[in-house]
């Protein structure tokens, strides 16, 4: 994989450019209706290969549903990397609370001994409203109970569910009850559907997790979807005024930093500025990167360096547009022509980015804020005033 895919490092990746949109002429009038060029990137929105919550009742749910993001779960209770996996999203889940629901499915594995037993023991927990405590404790006392015989093993859970303070007895009678027997056999006949090991995770149900089980590397994936739900489906209505002059306030936790703009140069990524701030795009959102002697970069919500408004516009490359000094305002961007959202400042002169990002403003005032930024530092609101 390029390693110019990481936004944060600015640098251009080599071929995937899309076509070099027209630059609009801003000598007349620009119609209300007018969109500027761009390319709406892909959305996976209709692709549902998962049914989240089967009629079944062979998933069980945490969280709200109208959370803006499922992570739909096939796991094995015996199963160690799903061990792993249930304990990153338990941490993920613990971040965004409010925003992700946990959606969990049985994916029975034939190679372990006490698979269906364990899905005995979490169900036989739920009929007495305990199916999350039992999950847990499934998961994190693995190495307990992994190495027990099968004839061994309901007598360890009966003990667990006494400690989890159900009634031991009734959860000994439903751990083999027709109840249980029948939600072990209803998640054994779905299994069969699915030509996977455990774990499968699934992001909103159309997107196949294949990333590392680290609770950053989860944690990166779930922002972006959250992403989602921001994101842009057309582009962006014009804006720009030929006439005027724009100056922008990045209101930061730190600080102002006013910049003006350059219509004449830039008028691409100017309007498209304009158009997001306008829309609030880039209100709370942190800077992701700071590099003394180098760059401070923001305008991706995610806060990953990975995000994007849902759309790409061109790069413009305006004659003696060089980075020659501190203060240069530019966008971001993967490759040519793959502008978005993030922008970064210069801290200094820059020569080995010439020619690949467009400069697009530059700072008035504020850059003893600029200097005193920290990566993780809020960008509160941009503000733009036409003059």
């Amino acid at each position: 994989m390029c390693d110019c895919l990481l936004v944060l490092l600015l640098a251009a990746c080599t071929g995937g450019a899309t076509q070099q949109p027209t630059v609009p002429t801003l000598t007349a009038p620009i119609p209300s209706s007018y969109s500027m060029p761009c390319t709406i990137l892909p959305y996976n929105n209709e692709v549902q290969p998962v049914e989240t919550v089967p009629e079944d009742g062979t998933a069980h749910v945490s969280g709200s549903d109208e959370a803006a993001v499922s992570l739909v779960l096939f796991t094995d209770f015996q199963c160690p990397g799903c061990a792993v996996l249930a304990a990153s999203l338990e941490q993920v889940r613990a971040a965004h609370a409010e925003d992700v629901r946990l959606i969990v499915r049985y994916l029975p594995d034939a190679r372990f001994d006490k698979s269906s037993l364990a899905i005995q023991a979490a169900e036989a927990a739920s009929l007495q409203g305990k199916f999350w405590e039992m999950y847990r404790l499934l998961f994190e006392k693995q190495p307990e109970w992994y190495g027990l015989s099968p004839e061994d093993f309901p007598a360890w859970a009966v003990e667990q569910a006494e400690d989890l303070g159900m009634d031991a007895v009734q959860f000994e009678a439903d751990l083999n009850g027709d109840e249980v027997s029948l939600r072990v056999g209803q998640a054994l006949e779905a299994g069969k559907n699915i030509p996977y090991s455990p774990p499968l995770l699934f992001i909103n149900s159309n997107t196949y997790y294949t990333g590392l089980a680290d609770p950053a590397s989860l944690d990166v994936m779930v922002r972006l979807a959250l992403l989602e739900t921001r994101k842009f489906h057309a582009c962006p209505d014009w804006r720009l005024d030929a006439t005027r002059q724009y100056i922008v306030t990045l209101q930061t936790e730190r600080g102002d930093i006013v910049l003006q703009l350059y219509p004449d140069k830039a008028p691409l990524a100017v309007n498209n500025f304009i158009f997001l701030a306008e829309s609030g795009w880039y209100n709370l959102i942190p800077f992701h990167r700071v590099e003394a002697g180098f760059v401070a970069q923001s305008g991706d919500p995610s806060g990953t360096g990975f995000g994007n408004p849902g759309y790409y516009f061109a790069t413009e490359a305006a004659p003696g547009a060089l980075f020659n000094r501190a203060g240069l305002l530019a966008m971001s961007n993967v490759g040519m022509d793959t502008n978005g959202s993030q922008f970064f400042i210069t801290y200094a002169s820059t020569p080995k980015l010439n020619g690949q990002f467009t400069i697009f403003g530059e700072v008035l005032s504020g850059m003893e804020v600029l200097e005193s930024l920290t990566a993780g530092d809020l960008l509160l609101q941009v503000s733009v005033e036409e003059r």
